[in-house]
């Protein structure tokens, strides 16, 4: 059974959030950039606010920590679409987009896939592109684990919570025997990730206003950049490879970085199967492509297109989406090699979009699997993953996933090409935003503003179903979910 107002309450915590980030930077506007934009965080936050928080006191009678698995499944969905509305309203109102386009770019930085309808970033107020910026750090590891690390009368029912939200097929390893405490950790590492990328861009070359803002979308894999030309702009290669080991770092499982830093080895990454296969997934794919671009003279000299190829195949396997140069003009096979790598995306646990490693990995496996058993009927065959027994309910529902991963991305693009866009476009963009990836290809090379509104809102759409991973807002779809 579902509980209305216990969900009402419940949304009131990541109201609050919001407005509280929009009170920040209106103080931000005023008092340290004088932009002049500070009315248009201050005015929303200030309703936001008023809403909100009588709502947390409006029905004590639901104890927070009784939350079921149909309450936390709805809440994590509901909470991307609140907060992608209210975090919207600033975009309005500095940029004069429409209330779709709005919302679409709020989703979007939220979601962290980084697709953007807005162009002419490099003259718009710091104070929103810091905001902007700031809205893809604050969604890497989710609002709904920032609740549940904030508010430790959510223990009991916070295990649900973080399992709808958190991405991976395998949700039960805890850091800490209290989950409030599991996702403190996660948040701990994510900001110390965090300080370390802001001082090793500034050491780079950046500025200080872009170091701070570049560090919040590398590593939240988010890619959104104060800049049109994303991080061609600084037309630096030190920059690029800074880029790639914070993109990688982010998008390797958290709780591995936690237990790395507690046992002081830097050998736990490299024991850890799934991070292993990300490595050599991206050390082959980069190499192979670097290869391809200097015969096809794509990029010249070897390191430019080696440095080249490695910064485009991370940035897409990360779900990032930064550019460094202009990709669409690489031979049309570079585009689908891209895609490919969008799709197996990072580890679980990170701040990745994508089908995640281990999902690729369980596959491949299950297939080889299947295929012993057929050469020997007989026998008796199991699977493993870093040294444990892989169950059939895993294996099973691992297949399932990245059927309905094949089924939605058909069905979306079909819908795209629908409102007038071509396949590669469609294709791309569903891609892009089912993976919360975020760069586009033909019509979509450049931002997303050619969308109608019909597109526009299926892919703010694609964007939640995709940083959910599908099954948590499609369940809520299904009969099963609202019968007593």
């Amino acid at each position: 059974m579902i509980r209305p107002l216990l969900i009402l309450r419940l949304l009131a915590m990541p109201c609050l959030w919001i407005s509280l980030v929009q009170f920040v930077f209106a103080e931000l506007s005023f008092m340290l950039f004088k932009d002049r934009v500070s009315e248009a965080f201050f005015v929303p936050a200030l309703t936001t606010f008023a809403f909100a928080f009588p709502l947390l006191f409006a029905f004590k009678k639901y104890p927070l920590p009784s939350v079921n698995v149909r309450e936390a499944m709805l809440f994590a969905s509901l909470t991307w679409l609140v907060v992608g509305v209210l975090g919207a309203i600033p975009i309005i109102k500095v940029t004069h987009v429409s209330f779709t386009d709005g919302v679409f770019e709020s989703i979007s930085a939220l979601t962290t896939t980084g697709a953007t309808i807005l162009s002419g970033l490099d003259d718009m107020p710091p104070s929103f592109l810091m905001y902007r910026q700031f809205l893809q750090w604050m969604g890497g590891l989710g609002v709904v684990i920032f609740v549940v690390a904030i508010l430790p009368m959510l223990n009991i029912g916070g295990m649900r919570l973080l399992k709808a939200e958190t991405p991976g097929p395998i949700k039960d390893d805890k850091l800490s025997p209290r989950v409030s405490s599991t996702t403190r950790y996660l948040w701990m590492v994510y900001l110390a990730i965090t300080v370390l990328c802001a001082i090793a861009y500034y050491l780079a070359g950046m500025s200080l206003f872009d170091a701070i803002g570049h560090s919040f979308t590398t590593v939240s894999t988010g890619g959104f950049s104060t800049h049109d030309a994303s991080m061609g702009y600084f037309d630096s290669r030190l920059i690029l490879w800074v880029c790639n080991l914070f993109m990688v770092l982010g998008a390797i499982n958290f709780a591995l970085h936690y237990r790395v830093y507690i046992a002081r080895s830097i050998k736990l990454y490299w024991r850890d199967e799934e991070t292993h296969g990300f490595v050599w997934i991206i050390t082959v794919v980069a190499l192979l492509l670097g290869l391809f671009l200097l015969q096809s003279r794509s990029e010249e000299g070897f390191w430019n297109a080696i440095t080249q190829a490695f910064f485009h195949v991370i940035s897409f396997i990360t779900s990032t989406g930064f550019a460094a140069t202009d990709f669409g003009a690489w031979p049309a096979v570079t585009s689908i090699v891209l895609i490919f790598v969008g799709y197996i995306g990072g580890c679980a646990g990170s701040t990745a979009g994508g089908n995640k490693v281990i999902r690729n990995i369980i596959s491949l496996k299950s297939i080889s699997l299947e295929v012993k058993r057929l050469v020997h009927p007989n026998g008796v065959f199991t699977m493993k993953f870093q040294g444990r027994i892989i169950s059939d309910d895993v294996r099973h529902s691992i297949m399932g996933f990245m059927c309905v991963a094949a089924i939605i991305t058909l069905v979306f693009t079909l819908l795209l090409m629908a409102t007038g866009m071509s396949f590669m476009a469609s294709l791309s963009a569903t891609a892009a935003c089912l993976n919360v990836l975020g760069p586009g290809f033909a019509e979509l090379g450049h931002n997303f503003a050619p969308l109608s509104d019909t597109g526009t809102w299926l892919m703010s759409f694609a964007m939640i179903l995709g940083r959910l991973e599908y099954f948590t807002v499609l369940v809520l779809f299904l009969p099963v979910l609202w019968r007593h």
